[in-house]
């Protein structure tokens, strides 16, 4: 029998015990939460509106990311460096343009971004405002769902194009939505109707409703600031729509999630106006868990509000 030197089995067994302590490190390593990266293509969203659309189209079909956040406003939104890394890394770009997100527009279309971009809300024939004495297209396209139905097309289109391969679920996924906003562009039809003719007058902290004023019947009667946000409204502003008010008996106005409510609460003060105990979602979609954390959720909700604060059914 052939005596093991006990100074060598001891070293055999360390060694065992090295190699069972490397591969439990090796799989510590390996975190549940670091998923291998994906084959799929990367798809970036910049408004929440365009976000929430193509979320409800692709559903994990594509990598897909959006940049604002609920909540933000992308008429002042600054770009970050991490937008700048997300456009590098993209294949497709979806944006709403008519110069919606100014910042992100400028760092879209600079050097060494190849993606392809397309300008979503850019599909619909636009309504004009006036701007320091010039037409400009009204961005807020979004307001009116016939658009946004518009807008679903484009986007279904873009994912085909880019993963050709998942053409039958982004097909399938537009049509149920697309069938959705029909029946939300009927609703919000019919609720508007509840308010007295007489009494639908819209007056709105900025001027993000054009599109939803004309769809559905309404009579725009002023805003405090124009179309972006980045404005300041002047003490002669202020009193003209003051005087406005007064004068065409608007029953109630309204603030907007986006915006500081502390000036169009002073107009409303001075007008003897009731301001709508809600603001409207204008620029983006709410945050999750709100009445208006998605496209359609925001558009009900602020139907709501405005029929309510405007005496309808």
């Amino acid at each position: 029998m052939t005596t093991i030197n006990p100074l060598i089995g001891l070293f055999q067994k360390s060694i065992l015990a090295w190699g069972i302590i490397l591969g439990l490190g090796i799989t510590a390593c390996q975190s549940p939460n670091s998923q291998p990266t994906n084959n799929q293509p990367n798809v970036v969203s910049t408004s929440t509106i365009i976000a929430d659309l193509t979320e409800k189209i692709a559903q994990g079909e594509v990598n897909h990311q959006g940049i604002l956040e609920p909540g933000a406003d992308p008429h002042v939104y600054e770009p970050v460096p991490t937008d700048s890394v997300a456009f590098e890394k993209a294949d497709l770009i979806l944006y709403n343009g008519y110069n919606l997100e100014p910042g992100l527009i400028k760092l879209m279309k600079a050097s060494g971004i190849d993606a392809r971009k397309v300008a979503v809300g850019e599909v619909v024939q636009p309504l004009d405002f006036e701007y320091q004495g010039q037409r400009e297209p009204d961005p807020h396209v979004w307001a009116d769902v016939k658009n946004a139905i518009t807008m679903v097309k484009v986007i279904r289109d873009e994912l085909i194009k880019l993963s050709p391969e998942d053409e039958s679920i982004f097909q399938q996924n537009a049509a149920m939505l697309i069938t959705d906003l029909e029946s939300l562009d009927t609703w919000i039809t019919q609720q508007i109707q509840t308010i007295p003719e007489q009494q639908r007058k819209l007056v709105t902290t900025h001027d993000a409703f054009q599109y939803y004023a004309k769809a559905y019947g309404l009579t725009i009667m002023g805003t405090l600031i124009g179309i972006s946000t980045e404005e300041q409204p002047s003490a002669q502003t202020v009193k003209n729509l003051t005087e406005e008010i007064k004068k065409s008996k608007v029953k109630a106005i309204f603030a907007e999630t986006t915006i500081n409510r502390v000036l169009i609460n002073t107009v409303a003060q001075e007008s003897g106006v009731k301001l709508a105990p809600q603001p409207l979602y204008s620029d983006s979609i709410g945050s999750p868990g709100s009445e208006g954390d998605s496209y359609i959720k925001m558009l009900r909700t602020n139907t709501k509000i405005i029929v309510d604060a405007l005496t309808g059914k």
